[in-house]
């Protein structure tokens, strides 16, 4: 299943724009659009970083501060808008193949007192999440065993309102292991801070949350602590899903809306063509969702209403190329990357670059 969310756009620096490769894989990049102009009710757009070696996941610290993990060469940077990016850690063991390599990044909500950052990524053998302090010392792998590949590795991870880590896996190319309880892949992963599942998980001593995803790669939550999950489709439709514990989105059995088998499975909120979306990284600020696209090369927004959605909007049709995370930072300026060096976009002077779209 697969989600697909909105962005709008301001431009404020000079960008080229250019025809974006094509492939069959989940994250290739389609035609370009036409660029939009403006972001509702948000700033000029700033450009806090460049030349990014394919940046992916990004988090944010107490101080407003951000670290931002480049996939393929493991290294984790602290952006400030204003300053040039530093490199405050590096994380051994990192295989980048594919799609592949140093993932999401989190910061513990803790940070002010016990330093620790937690990051997912593909080792030698399989992906797994570890923390470690950002002054120094070696990383402590607190999950692993969740099968890799190629594709399809999910790679997101986010601390919820209630504290717990969340991790979306994908299925790695084993469609069976996403309707296997069994499995971490193909799932949402709810984790005590230490890497032990969580108490009230649907299953005792079980690390699911919910089950039947084929591909994970944005996690938000809204005000109301409800958690809304992006994912992409095979050959259709990439979804929006609104996560409840327990619940089974349905692949590789449904994609997209279908037919729930007498309620065993949940169908999404909001479904896209894959060669619009492409969903990786989700943020929502007051009653919107935003997504962004990398093979639709837009950034998606979503009206929310509670359980309901209005109907999405694109920006930034084609002005940046690939889009991978969007996040939202303490001060409200909403935090866009661009994924044009991942090997499947085109490379554009400067790329690839952190956006930022200061808060209205």
């Amino acid at each position: 299943m697969r989600n697909r969310l909105w962005t709008n756009a301001v431009v404020a620096v000079l960008l080229t724009t250019g025809a974006a490769g094509c492939g069959n894989d989940d994250e290739a990049s389609g035609a370009p659009q036409t660029a939009a102009t403006t972001l509702p009710g948000r700033g000029a757009v700033e450009e806090v970083a460049r030349g990014i070696d394919v940046p992916w996941g990004l988090t944010f610290l107490p101080g407003g501060d951000a670290l931002i993990a480049e996939r393929d060469s493991g290294r984790i940077l602290r952006l400030k808008p204003g300053a040039d990016p530093q490199q405050v850690a590096e994380i051994p063991g990192v295989s980048a193949a594919g799609e592949g390599g140093l993932l999401g990044i989190a910061a513990s909500p803790q940070f002010a007192t016990d330093n620790l950052v937690y990051a997912y990524f593909t080792a030698a053998t399989d992906n797994r999440i570890v923390r470690f302090n950002l002054d120094g010392g070696e990383p402590e792998v607190i999950f692993d065993g969740i099968a890799k590949a190629g594709f399809h590795n999910g790679g997101r991870i986010a601390f919820g309102p209630d504290g717990l880590l969340y991790a979306g896996t994908g299925d790695a190319g084993d469609t069976s292991s996403s309707q296997d309880p069994d499995s971490p892949n193909g799932k949402i992963l709810r984790l005590t801070p230490d890497g032990d599942p969580a108490p009230g998980n649907p299953t005792a001593s079980s690390p699911v949350f919910s089950l039947g995803h084929r591909n994970v790669q944005g996690l938000a939550w809204d005000a109301d602590g409800r958690l809304f999950a992006t994912e992409f489709g095979q050959n259709e439709l990439d979804e929006v899903n609104l996560i409840r514990a327990g619940r089974n989105y349905g692949w590789p059995e449904v994609e997209g809306e279908g037919d729930t088998d007498g309620d065993r499975f949940t169908n999404p909120l909001v479904t896209w063509s894959t060669r619009e979306a492409s969903p990786s990284g989700m943020a929502i600020a007051g009653r919107t969702a935003y997504v962004a696209a990398l093979r639709g090369e837009r950034l998606w927004t979503v009206p929310l209403n509670g359980d309901q959605v209005g109907e999405p909007s694109a920006q930034l049709n084609g002005e940046y190329g690939r889009l991978r995370t969007v996040e939202v930072a303490p001060d409200g300026a909403l935090w866009v990357t661009t994924s044009n060096t991942d090997g499947r976009g085109d490379v554009r002077d400067g790329d690839d670059r952190v956006l930022r779209f200061p808060a209205g």
